[in-house]
């Protein structure tokens, strides 16, 4: 059986907030749907990706910053970093050895930079949404087989 995860919810507060953060991050909106003043979805993709997110009102039961470890994934950590810094998101610096923990309040063993040894997934760098919702970004050169 194929199947591909399509959409991941995260929790918000504010729906015009998190739209206008999400797309000033240069993400598409796939859709705005409004039905009532009790349900509102917001469908957004990051450029390349085949899994958009979703957000909005009476969507989700989670609380608003509540997903953690959302993970983006990249070719170039370094110059995706960049362009995150300059849309004004807060982003930590590269790390890596960070063995699996990037919740910034548990920051486990993070090394500065990028992995020395150049090891796809092995550097990250993490940032949240205005809410909390924490994102990875993590450098992938080399996929691990079947993928």
């Amino acid at each position: 059986m194929d199947v591909k995860l399509e959409v991941v919810v995260v929790p918000v507060t504010d729906v015009d907030r998190a739209k206008q953060f999400y797309k000033g991050l240069g993400w598409r909106e796939d859709a705005d749907i409004v039905a009532g003043d009790d349900f509102r979805i917001v469908q957004i993709t990051p450029p390349g990706s085949g899994c958009s997110i979703s957000f909005g009102t009476g969507i989700t039961r989670m609380v608003p910053g509540s997903q953690e470890g959302l993970l983006l994934v990249t070719e170039d950590i370094e110059a995706t970093r960049a362009q995150l810094v300059e849309h004004g998101v807060a982003v930590s610096e590269v790390f890596h050895g960070a063995a699996g923990r990037f919740h910034p309040d548990e920051p486990g063993v993070r090394l500065p930079g990028r992995d020395p040894a150049g090891g796809s997934y092995s550097s990250h760098a993490v940032f949240s949404d205005p809410d909390g919702n924490g994102w990875v970004l993590q450098e992938v050169t080399q996929r691990l087989p079947g993928r």
